[in-house]
């Protein structure tokens, strides 16, 4: 009876095959799709056209300062705002993650609480906060408040204004990358953890070794889009302020010229370039940590159509 089974199977098989050769496939048109394609192209080209005559652009002043050596030092200000800023929120982001999945129950108060402040309030608040540190503390004491004074700490007139925005951006992100790396812990099968405890991994072994790894593959693309985001938040820091940061550089600009457009322009064709580079390094990024993934589920795939095919 299998051998017949399978015989009526593989009939079946090369009967639909032969009739697959004579089917004459002819792909559907889609003419609305084209049409609003052609006039979606127009559209684009006639506003390019367009704004490229109009002198309320100012391309002028456009061109003068696009290269301005001004604006490209406080481009690379910028870049390390949202350098040193990620860095801090990747860093205090899985630490808060992976005290929200702790079985102990203070640490996920304290990280459920941090949370809860850092991303209920404005950043722009939070920043202009910082920006009052060295008035709401001229003096940072160690000791019993109002009683005795043990130590105290270096003045933070010292520090520069840069370091406390690069501060304020990183808490703020941080309880955003929580949520990120959360969601990727998460997205990892339980039985990841039991089969580490089975082998006698503790908590933070098995976290670090097996499920961090696993969960990096979904945590990835939304981390790229907050370094994005990231980088035009630090147009944010004039509530600090930082006088070099790029779009308070062309803002000064802008004031001296008594011309704001153009110098709009410039900042954005800066944001825009900066943004395209870590969109393509994002990328490269998703392919390294999917690799191997949509390779196995393909072979599951195909393994699996075989075995109905077989089946017929």
């Amino acid at each position: 009876m299998p051998d017949e089974a399978q015989q009526i199977g593989q009939q079946v098989s090369a009967d639909l095959s032969e009739r697959s050769d004579l089917i004459s496939a002819v792909p559907l048109r889609h003419p609305w799709r084209m049409l609003s394609a052609v006039l979606l192209f127009g559209l684009v080209v006639g506003f390019v056209v367009d704004a490229s005559h109009r002198k309320a652009y100012g391309w002028a002043t456009y061109r003068q300062y696009i290269f301005d050596a001004g604006v490209a030092k406080a481009s690379l200000v910028t870049l390390q705002l949202t350098f040193y800023s990620m860095l801090i929120a990747v860093l205090l982001g899985i630490l808060l993650a992976v005290m929200r999945q702790s079985p102990n129950p203070v640490f996920r108060a304290v990280a459920w609480g941090y949370i809860w402040v850092f991303r209920g309030t404005p950043v722009y608040v939070q920043l202009v906060f910082w920006g009052l540190l060295t008035t709401l503390y001229p003096k940072v004491m160690l000791g019993v408040p109002n009683v005795v004074d043990i130590f105290e700490l270096p003045s933070l007139t010292d520090i520069p204004l840069f370091w406390f925005a690069v501060i304020g951006l990183g808490l703020n992100e941080s309880a955003y990358m929580a949520e990120i790396v959360r969601a990727g812990l998460l997205s990892v099968d339980r039985g990841q953890e039991e089969a580490a405890k089975a082998l006698g991994m503790s908590w933070s072994q098995s976290m670090r070794r097996i499920i961090i790894p696993q969960a990096m593959r979904i945590i990835i693309p939304p981390t790229g889009n907050e370094v994005i985001s990231m980088l035009k938040t630090t147009s944010l820091v004039i509530a600090v302020p930082v006088a070099t940061e790029l779009y308070m550089r062309t803002r000064e600009l802008a004031s001296i010229t008594f011309n704001p457009i153009p110098l709009l322009l410039v900042a954005s064709t800066w944001y825009l370039a900066y943004t395209s580079m870590l969109m393509i390094i994002q990328h490269r990024l998703e392919q390294r940590f999917a690799r191997g993934h949509g390779q196995a589920r393909t072979e599951v795939e195909s393994r699996s159509l075989s075995e109905n095919s077989g089946m017929l």
